[in-house]
């Protein structure tokens, strides 16, 4: 698939500073699946496109929020099936969704514990000084 030239594009080092990826991590991401095959040039060169950038971003989304791979690449599947998989799609981000709200919750119990310590040592050392 060639892209035209009339389409401003990005070279695999551009895409991949542009949205904070290694090169060989962008390339990885292709390798599982998890992008589909981007556009060449006429010399063969891979050329990413604001609609894959757009896509990266997305997934490095997903990957901090702690989907797993597995999840993201059932989702790029599902997502090259078109709009009869949106349920599909709409179920697979409900379930991870479920699952950041209870990592939040379980951070905010943690940070209520930091921030006790935090006190009480803070109670310390104004006692002791």
């Amino acid at each position: 698939m060639d892209i035209g030239i009339r389409e401003k594009s990005l070279s695999v080092g551009e895409a991949a500073q542009r949205v904070g990826l290694t090169t060989y991590t962008l390339r990885w991401y292709e390798q599982e699946g998890l992008v589909a095959p981007v556009g060449r040039d006429s010399a063969g060169r891979r050329r990413y496109t604001e609609a894959d950038v757009n896509w990266l971003f997305l997934l490095l989304r997903l990957r901090r929020t702690g989907m797993p791979v597995r999840d993201m690449r059932r989702y790029a599947e599902l997502a090259r099936q078109g709009d009869r998989t949106l349920g599909a799609r709409r179920a697979l981000f409900e379930a991870h969704r479920a699952r950041v709200l209870a990592r939040m919750a379980e951070l905010t119990e943690d940070l209520k514990a930091l921030d006790h310590k935090i006190d009480a040592y803070r109670q310390a050392e104004e006692e002791l000084g």
